[in-house]
């Protein structure tokens, strides 16, 4: 296995939720012990539906996934938090804030991935939820952003159930997508 990078802990790592809670989720930063409890996500055909790998592998693009997270915290771009299931060390998925460039806009996005265990049964909204109202209260924004498959049905219950709107179809990442949205 390659060896994953991890960021010093002494950075400052702006929009991390760093041991928040929701009613049944702890919140902290993704370690290098995470990846092979994250890596069945990555081998699911119908999470990674939405998700373009391109020729990597999958765990090409699992470490480069974990890559990105450590430049996201390196650089105070936010980035995912690990959710555990309280009262326990399991990791069920992610949810964090993410700095993104939109039509040469930034933007802050709430982002959740779930590992398909844990699909319907309300985690992905607790803790999208949770990154809401933690970004409006610590005032980061006075809009949050959600970029979603247009066939991600699921991903799309969840920010309406927080109160976003779609705005508008847009092309992120070379990927076609919409744009969910919702103001302080």
């Amino acid at each position: 296995m390659k060896k994953v990078l991890v960021p010093s802990t002494k950075l400052a790592m702006r929009y991390l939720l760093s041991h928040q809670e929701s009613e049944r989720l702890l919140f902290r930063p993704i370690q290098e012990t995470d990846f092979e409890a994250w890596l069945p996500f990555f081998k699911s055909t119908i999470a990674m539906q939405h998700w373009p790998m391109g020729n990597l592998t999958i765990e090409e693009y699992a470490h480069q996934w974990y890559e990105k997270q450590w430049h996201r915290y390196k650089n105070n771009w936010g980035g995912m938090n690990a959710l555990l299931l309280k009262g326990t060390t399991t990791l069920i998925g992610h949810a964090g804030l993410l700095t993104q460039k939109i039509d040469n806009k930034i933007e802050l996005e709430v982002a959740y991935s779930l590992l398909p265990n844990y699909w319907k049964k309300g985690y992905a909204t607790e803790a999208a939820l949770k990154c809401k109202n933690f970004a409006f209260e610590q005032g980061y924004c006075q809009k949050l952003v959600a970029i979603i498959a247009p066939n991600n049905t699921p991903s799309i219950a969840v920010a309406k159930r927080i109160g976003m709107k779609k705005e508008k179809r847009v092309l992120f990442q070379e990927v076609i997508a919409d744009l969910y949205y919702i103001e302080r």
